[in-house]
């Protein structure tokens, strides 16, 4: 046995004991291991993948996710958890990411209860802890098993994982929660986020693989991955033009290019300033 079927079925040996599982399937690469085990452990009849669609997921992700659910041949539901109807969530605070997974967290624990299923899983994986992720204490309070995270696997051995399963998702770009493009404080609405959602699917549309458009009120702050900056330079009037069609005023071109959570710089610098609601 190699090593990474060895990792796979330590991964499987955390959910096995359950007998059966609803998985939270954003359609991700870490969400996909995790729907993957789960059916290895459990087979597919014992296993749901159940997607959250609402403002802040990518309308083109749906598809996605349904077509990967099919290709293991599980069940797969959508549900509306309208984070955005949560005050606490729509003004954004530091720890915004509490309240959206605690909603999602209590619907997936309800529909398992209900239809007998044995635990709720995520897709978290080991870095998910190091990282600024106040949604991982609602996992916690809930009582949601992320078999990843507690199995020590970080993102790059998510990767090398899903790659050895043959998933097609072991190279998928890294995508946030749209909520994740606007600097804590600045409140969210539907408007804000079909504005963000029409500015990424456009980029992506013209090639580019991992991308993230940042609101700044008027102003789309455009981080590429470094080997995309050139084009995305080159192609400055198209993207400009298709940016302000979308709604923004003014659009730049981030100079430090993507990267993961960029907006959590300024968390130390404003800490004091910026709302942390109790949760």
């Amino acid at each position: 046995m190699n090593g990474a079927e060895r990792r796979i079925r330590e991964l499987e040996a955390l959910v096995a004991p359950h007998g059966s599982a609803l998985v939270a399937f954003s359609g991700g690469v870490d969400s996909s291991l995790a729907l993957a085990v789960a059916v290895r452990a459990l087979s597919r009849e014992r296993v749901l993948a159940v997607t959250s669609c609402n403002e802040t997921y990518l309308p083109s992700e749906l598809e996605k996710a349904r077509e990967f659910a099919a290709s293991l041949g599980v069940k797969h539901e959508v549900v509306e958890t309208r984070e955005l109807d949560d005050p606490n969530y729509a003004s954004n605070p530091t720890n915004r990411c509490y309240f959206c997974k605690s909603t999602l967290y209590t619907e997936l624990g309800r529909m398992a209860r209900e239809r007998g299923y044995g635990c709720v899983v995520d897709g978290a994986n080991a870095d998910d802890e190091g990282d600024w992720r106040p949604g991982r204490k609602a996992a916690r309070e809930l009582g949601v098993l992320s078999p990843l995270a507690e199995a020590g696997v970080g993102k790059d051995e998510v990767r090398r994982l899903a790659r050895h399963l043959g998933l097609p998702t072991w190279d998928k770009p890294a995508l946030a929660c749209l909520s994740s493009r606007f600097p804590y404080g600045q409140r969210i609405t539907p408007e804000k986020l079909s504005q963000v959602a029409r500015s990424e699917e456009f980029l992506r549309s013209r090639g580019f693989r991992q991308v993230r458009v940042r609101h700044h009120g008027e102003v789309a702050r455009l981080e590429v991955a470094e080997e995309e900056m050139e084009r995305a330079f080159r192609m400055r009037e198209e993207i400009s033009s298709a940016l302000r069609e979308a709604g923004f005023a003014y659009v730049a071109l981030d100079l430090s290019g993507y990267r993961s959570g960029s907006l959590n710089a300024t968390l130390k610098r404003k800490k004091k300033s910026l709302p942390v609601l109790s949760g």
